[in-house]
């Protein structure tokens, strides 16, 4: 599977935070830094399309948080406090100060923690349908096969005998019907990757993302937000399955610079879906404060 190559080409490279390597993607050398988080079980290539864009005016940053550190999904798995400061050692690593940033789900929970409980301090973010739970959930103890998410992620399938088996897979998943046609090209082609022993697997193993799902809720974010003082728009798709249980109205309005925008025609997926969308928002989002960081 080719890697897929379009106007600005990221370069890859790995930082050592102390008890971790994380590896991450850089698109541009020039402007302020923009960081991109990705969700749960994804990777940074997904934020190609949009990066590419953005790095005519920032130096955009992504990492990969996956399997960077163990952990066992059946005791309590990686909690997103654990990711959060892990975010905030990352760009100490770096060197990156008061970054732009755009994170999505799991992504957007991260860094939401990272600015509230870390310190991380941001110009602007975007969060897109960030994990926000009901704050009830928060602190309960449950098994991997009881939770929604993490017991569907665990029998995730990971193995195909060749590309024409992936093409298959990736055309009968109505999971994938809706994605813009590059990104599911960079997932076909960075995300079910070549196994050791042949054949292709995925590039985030189900364990890996299960635990990441379980760390889900082992930190409550939302005493945070009140305190989280950076503008910050929540972007909500209209037709996504998260709007049954999280309240990203009541988020946005909980952010004391906050704004909610409801994108309408998309799900919960939004960079996959619409990332033409997405780069329109955050461009418009952080026009005119990339000197000033207002």
């Amino acid at each position: 599977m080719d890697p897929i190559e379009k106007e600005v080409t990221p370069e890859t490279y790995t930082t050592d935070i102390g008890d971790a390597v994380i590896r991450y993607l850089v698109w541009g050398d020039e402007g302020p830094p923009l960081l991109l988080m990705h969700a749960t079980g994804f990777l940074p290539w997904l934020w190609h399309p949009i990066a590419r864009k953005l790095a005519k005016d920032y130096r955009v940053i992504a990492p990969y948080f996956c399997s960077h550190r163990q952990a066992d999904p059946e005791a309590g798995g990686l909690s997103w406090h654990q990711l959060a400061g892990d975010v905030a050692a990352f760009c100490r690593s770096l060197g990156i100060e008061k970054p732009f940033a755009i994170g999505h789900s799991m992504g957007g929970a991260v860094l939401t923690i990272a600015c509230g409980a870390f310190g991380l301090a941001f110009s602007r973010m975007v969060l897109i349908e960030p994990i926000l739970l009901p704050e009830e959930l928060y602190g309960i103890s449950m098994e991997v096969k009881d939770h929604p998410l993490a017991g569907k992620s665990i029998k995730r399938r990971n193995f195909w005998e060749d590309e024409q088996a992936v093409q298959k897979y990736l055309a009968a998943k109505s999971f994938f019907r809706t994605w813009d046609r590059e990104m599911l090209d960079l997932y076909k082609a960075h995300a079910i990757v070549p196994a050791q022993t042949g054949g292709y697997e995925l590039a985030c193993p189900p364990r890996h993302e299960a635990a990441l799902f379980m760390g889900s809720m082992a930190m409550n974010p939302w005493p945070l937000i009140p305190e989280i003082e950076c503008p910050v728009l929540v972007i909500e798709g209209e037709t996504s399955e998260n709007r049954a249980f999280i309240d990203l109205q009541k988020a946005a309005a909980t952010f004391p610079k906050g704004r909610y925008m409801l994108l309408n025609e998309a799900g919960h997926l939004i960079p996959m879906e619409k990332p033409a969308a997405v780069l329109f928002v955050a461009e418009e989002f952080f026009a005119g404060h990339r000197n000033n960081g207002s």
